[in-house]
């Protein structure tokens, strides 16, 4: 009988179990699909349309700020050195080579008897400082005349006799004026012009942009103009020199004719009221007879608007009795008003102003005294015969 209970018992309970396995399954299938997942709060999604999106992108980065570039400006322009005095700024540029020629004649005036092998010692001292014959024996002659007379010679007397003498040598009587102001009697008033000439690699075109900044020094408002134009660097060049002190720049087409470039730096000058019209020529072989005729054309084009106020021949001192040739020539093309010496703060020696001044018979107006924008000076024959005597 238990055996009979006990079997009812376990199948009731397998029948339970069977009852709640099919009432599971019926759930199951009576749950409803899962909700659909909630749309996304932002920008619609873009349609595709071959192009890329302008939108942003859904995590934009970091902002970055700019840093502030340079103004866009003009540069501020150069303030040249006064011109008054430079040369005695400068005086220990000259080279020790010029220097040597005041302390030899110095010594050998100082011997206590001054015989005529002493004589002949002083009269070598001045050719190779390139004096030239002729003021070389005037200058001996007049030292003579004088220590004769002095009789007893203290450094400071002979000092001071050959500071005079030199000073006379080198003519402080002679007009080295630069002729640079505007025609205000004209109507309309015209600018003074001035011509830079010279052989090729004296530094003709350096000496101009040199020049520019010694006339806006002197309180001028200078053009610029660009007749070389057989060299593209050499406009280049004038006009980088012209823009540092705020001097325009006239150029031509390379190759062009240089009258023609020289002639409109003059009408623009007129139209624009400037002081001085600077212009530089092409650097030419003294030699070359067809380049001399050119020069003559471009100064006899210019004077159709007036008078060239100056023409100044630029001279590597260091070539010595070799300018002088070279000068003589320039003087036969076009009338030559001063002479610019370059690189006296070199080999040079300090007789060549001497020399060609009595060649041509104008003065030495400038002098370059080395490689700085403000070494271009005014020649002042005192304070270069201190610096030659030291």
């Amino acid at each position: 009988m238990e055996y009979i209970i006990i079997a009812v018992v376990i199948a009731v309970a397998l029948i339970g179990a069977a009852a709640g396995l099919v009432v599971t399954g019926r759930r199951r299938k009576e749950l409803p699909p899962p909700p659909a997942a909630p749309p996304q709060v932002g920008a619609p999604t873009a349609e595709p349309s071959g192009q890329p999106s302008a939108e942003p992108s859904a995590e934009p980065g970091p902002v970055v700020e700019a840093e502030p570039g340079p103004v866009a400006g003009t540069p501020p322009l150069d303030v040249p050195e006064p011109t008054a005095g430079r040369l005695v700024r400068l005086r220990s540029r000259l080279s020790r080579s010029q220097n040597s020629m005041g302390k030899g004649l110095l010594a050998l005036l100082s011997r206590d008897h001054l015989d005529e092998d002493t004589w002949e010692e002083i009269e070598e001292v001045l050719l190779v400082a390139d004096v030239g014959v002729a003021p070389t024996q005037e200058l001996v002659e007049r030292l003579r005349a004088r220590v004769k007379v002095l009789g007893t010679r203290s450094p400071d007397e002979l000092r001071t006799l050959l500071r005079e003498e030199l000073t006379t040598l080198v003519d402080p009587t002679m007009d080295r004026t630069l002729h640079t102001a505007r025609h205000e009697d004209e109507q309309p008033p015209r600018p003074a012009v001035v011509l830079v000439v010279g052989v090729n690699g004296v530094g003709k075109t350096t000496t101009s942009g040199k020049l520019a900044r010694v006339l806006v020094a002197d309180g001028r408002t200078v053009l610029l103009g660009a007749a070389d134009t057989f060299r593209a660097a050499a406009a280049d060049q004038l006009q980088t020199w012209g823009e540092r002190v705020g001097a325009r720049t006239v150029r031509g087409p390379e190759g062009g004719d240089p009258a023609s470039v020289a002639f409109d730096a003059v009408k623009q000058g007129i139209a624009e009221g400037a002081d001085t019209v600077l212009v530089d020529t092409a650097g030419r072989l003294h030699t070359k007879t067809g380049l001399m005729d050119e020069l003559g054309k471009v100064k006899r084009v210019v004077e159709k608007h007036g008078p060239v106020d100056e023409v100044l021949l630029v001279l590597d001192a260091t070539t010595g009795q070799n300018g002088l040739v070279q000068a003589k020539v320039f003087a036969e093309v076009v009338d030559i008003t001063g002479i610019v010496l370059t690189k006296l703060d070199g080999t040079a020696k300090g007789g060549i102003v001497v020399a060609v001044q009595r060649q041509l018979g104008v003065p030495v107006k400038l002098i370059g005294l080395g490689e700085g924008a403000d070494d271009l000076a005014p020649f002042d024959p005192a304070a270069f015969v201190d610096a030659l005597i030291g």
